[in-house]
């Protein structure tokens, strides 16, 4: 076994050459990057990075900072719910597609067509469906319901809920397409000895169908998670992080903090609290996924 891993180390020379450059370039950028945000979250850098220490200062004013703790909050909302739902959503549509309808590839396009859209165009396209004045409530109130009132947008209560409409609309295709794609992976010897079974399709897929999908679900989960925690280009078309501070999220907050306010410690004391988030989320996945499969080798 171990007389292999040399001649397993020099397999694909060329290919390994030609990657240098990428890896080279992802450890400068990107991991560099990193490590020089984290760095100067400690510091009091204002409208220049500069290495003056303060300690855990940043991090203190950050979670004592009601727009940051707003954004959190709205964030867990946005998340939380867009989890649930854009799964349910998308694993019934995918389920729904496989059973082989008509004119399905139309349908899977047009199901999927939001996700090819940018962010920006889906804030913008669904900031005007929402409006009072010329959108869906102004539409029912033509057909002579005057008293419909559906404004998520300007109701502060509510406003993360019209960001989440928007949200659920663009990334249910994409969660649609892996399901589809891991449904079309079962085996149909599966399907066919449940009905012989006498099993119930929603109990097939509840308590069969479901179990053998997991890789294709943890997966999923991390790109539809590392999306919610950078979600920043949709509330800014859709509202702007209003009304007042209703819609803020934390990379918005980076943002403001960055290039706004000129506090780039506080903006980078917000984006490494991003970075454990996401961190948290992506390395048991990675554990998981890679680390499992190489005990069992």
């Amino acid at each position: 076994m171990a007389s292999t891993r040399p001649n397993q180390l020099f397999r694909n020379k060329s290919a390994k050459i030609a990657a240098i450059p990428m890896i080279v370039t992802a450890l400068f950028v990107f991991v560099g990057g990193t490590i020089w945000t984290v760095v100067y979250s400690f510091t009091k850098s204002g409208l220049l990075p500069r290495l003056k220490w303060v300690g855990l200062d940043q991090y203190e004013r950050l979670w004592a900072t009601r727009k940051w703790l707003v954004s959190i909050e709205n964030l867990a909302i946005y998340g939380l719910c867009m989890l649930v739902l854009v799964f349910v959503i998308g694993f019934i549509l995918a389920a729904l597609i496989d059973q082989k309808i008509r004119f399905e590839d139309t349908i899977r396009t047009v199901i999927l067509y939001p996700y090819a859209l940018s962010f920006v165009v889906t804030g913008l396209v669904w900031q005007w469906i929402l409006n009072p004045d010329f959108g869906v409530q102004n539409v029912v109130r033509g057909w002579g319901w005057e008293s419909f009132t559906f404004d998520p947008l300007y109701n502060a209560d509510i406003a993360i809920y019209g960001v989440l409409i928007a949200g659920l609309w663009q990334g249910s295709g994409l969660v649609m397409v892996l399901m589809l794609a891991g449904l079309r992976g079962i085996d149909q010897d599966v399907w066919k000895a449940s009905r012989v079974d006498g099993i119930p399709a929603w109990k097939a897929y509840i308590f069969i169908i479901i179990p053998m999908m997991r890789p294709v679900f943890v997966t999923t989960l991390v790109i539809v998670v590392t999306g919610i925690v950078k979600i920043y280009d949709l509330i800014v078309a859709q509202t702007g992080g209003g009304p007042g501070i209703a819609t803020e999220v934390p990379a918005k907050y980076v943002y403001d903090m960055m290039f706004q306010a000129n506090n780039l410690g506080q903006g980078f004391a917000a984006s490494t609290m991003m970075l454990v988030t996401v961190a948290l989320i992506v390395i048991p996945w990675a554990i998981l996924e890679f680390g499992g499969s190489k005990r069992h080798d």
